[in-house]
């Protein structure tokens, strides 16, 4: 896989099936190794190394409903008290992140209710503050460290 504009984690890669596999260390097992998710264990990492959330408080590629769709939604940062802080959507490295990329992460938002939202390809990243009550979002240079 490519580098990506995130730190060298040091990633725990098997190869098996003819597959590469990496170590989700949210999920607690091996999964296949696809440009996608290449970029969603150097986001889980950052989150938890860099940003200092407690690996307790994220969650990875799970279900949401929305519109009678069924969605994933790639990372979800929990604060203490259950609600949610951050979202993020991760793109494979040679997907551009557009417009269309926000409204994806915009509609999921709208039933998650989100502080924040993150928007990657492993190369470019983009944080946003959501203004819930207007359903507008403000630009960062980056998320907030983990605080309590």
């Amino acid at each position: 896989m490519r580098p990506l504009n995130f730190p060298d984690y040091g990633f725990r890669l098997k190869s098996s099936e003819n597959n590469t596999h990496i170590f989700d260390a949210i999920r607690k097992k091996f999964v296949v190794l696809q440009p996608e998710e290449w970029v969603r264990q150097h986001v889980v990492n950052y989150l938890m190394i860099d940003k200092k959330y407690p690996k307790s408080l994220i969650n990875v590629e799970k279900q949401l409903t929305i519109n009678h769709l069924r969605k994933r939604y790639d990372v979800v940062v929990f604060k203490p008290d259950g609600r949610i802080d951050i979202l993020v959507e991760c793109k494979a490295p040679h997907i551009e992140i557009t417009q269309r990329t926000f409204d994806q992460i915009a509609r999921y938002n709208l039933q998650l209710q989100s502080n924040y939202l993150m928007v990657t390809n492993g190369l470019e990243h983009y944080y946003c503050k959501m203004d819930l009550d207007v359903e507008k979002y403000r630009f960062l240079t980056d998320i907030p460290d983990f605080s309590r």
